[in-house]
């Protein structure tokens, strides 16, 4: 499922090096912390590759 923001997409990305190890887990918050706790790598490589030049900033229910 790929990414309704650019928000959500930058949040995946954050959660996703950090689930690689390039990035502390401590540095990560709100929602790239819920993202990383509650989905898997290859869930978050698909939300963080997403093409977000036609995405909103936000949508109602991003953090």
């Amino acid at each position: 499922m790929p990414a309704q923001s650019k928000a959500q997409q930058r949040a995946a990305g954050a959660a996703l090096s950090a689930k690689r190890g390039e990035t502390k887990v401590g540095d990560l918050q709100g929602a790239s912390k819920d993202m990383y706790d509650s989905m898997s790598e290859a869930e978050l490589e698909d939300y963080a590759s997403t093409d977000h030049d036609d995405l909103p900033e936000k949508v109602d229910g991003d953090d």
